[in-house]
């Protein structure tokens, strides 16, 4: 018996994009008479994943260069969370008993909404006070809803610029509409993203979330660790959750970190704190 082993562990744009095998060669002349950069069918070829790599890191980075955004603040965090408003009208709205428990679960955890929104408008003001786009430091979140989402509006109600990098996803992330015209990017590799995260990070504050969250959170640790980036801010707001969730101490304990790794990390409970560690750190004044 042959073991049936897959080609590859990844969907491939090709996947994606919903091209046949039928598509993906260019069987007369006015396919293989394409400009290479216009033929959507070759560009999503398995041999050219290193030219999209490179694109998706170009097109971000050249648009964000444009609109003389150097600095960010990276904001993380659950795309489950509404706003304390929403989370009040699913309560009365709430019939049975599985909807009575969401919106009592919706309602606790609309504190790290409304506080990531207020920590948007506290550096927006802060933009506001500098006359030189170099000094600034601007919201970069994922994207789509949930702590992103009030993170991007915070800002943006404040008149500041936002940026998003969205991600497509099985069930699409629609983009939040807290997020500036132009400054709105959209991914298909995780990996590109994340250094899109990265690049221009002075700061990452992680609100609660799922998979997603503590895995761009460990991923920023390991870096930091590791030394390929210098270190920055690591801010975890909502200290409950955070020690239920992760015990940087048994870890410490068993030897599998140091010290000084536990040192990368501040928990705060208030977007002022977060800012604060932000602040002190860069002595912004």
């Amino acid at each position: 018996m042959s073991p049936k082993l897959p080609l590859n562990n990844s969907q491939t744009i090709t996947d994606y994009l919903k091209l046949q095998k039928s598509k993906m060669s260019e069987s007369n002349s006015a396919d293989s008479y394409k400009f290479a950069f216009e033929d959507e069918a070759f560009l999503a070829r398995p041999e050219t994943l290193g030219v999209r790599f490179q694109l998706e890191l170009l097109k971000p980075e050249i648009l964000l260069h444009e609109r003389g955004i150097d600095h960010t603040i990276t904001v993380f965090g659950s795309t489950r969370f509404v706003s304390h408003a929403t989370a009040k009208a699913m309560v009365e709205q709430a019939k049975t008993s599985a909807e009575v428990s969401e919106a009592e679960r919706a309602l606790l955890h609309s504190q790290y909404y409304d506080s990531a929104r207020e920590f948007g408008a506290l550096v927006a003001h802060y933009n506001a006070t500098q006359a030189e786009a170099a000094n600034k430091l601007h919201i970069a979140t994922g994207g789509g809803p949930g702590v992103m989402e009030a993170a991007n509006r915070g800002a943006f109600e404040a008149g500041d610029k936002t940026i998003g990098f969205n991600v497509s996803l099985p069930r699409e992330q629609i983009p939040n509409p807290y997020i500036s015209e132009g400054l709105s990017f959209r991914f298909h590799y995780f990996a590109l993203r994340k250094m899109h995260f990265m690049l221009r990070a002075r700061a990452i504050v992680a609100y609660p979330g799922g998979f997603g969250s503590i895995d761009e959170l460990f991923e920023v640790l390991t870096l930091v660790q590791t030394k390929k980036v210098m270190r920055l801010p690591i801010i975890l707001v909502g200290g409950q959750f955070w020690t239920e969730i992760i015990d940087f101490q048994k870890m410490l304990e068993h030897g599998v970190i140091e010290q000084a790794d536990v040192d990368l990390i501040r928990v705060v409970e208030t977007a002022t704190e977060a800012w604060d560690v932000i602040r002190n750190w860069y002595q912004l004044g």
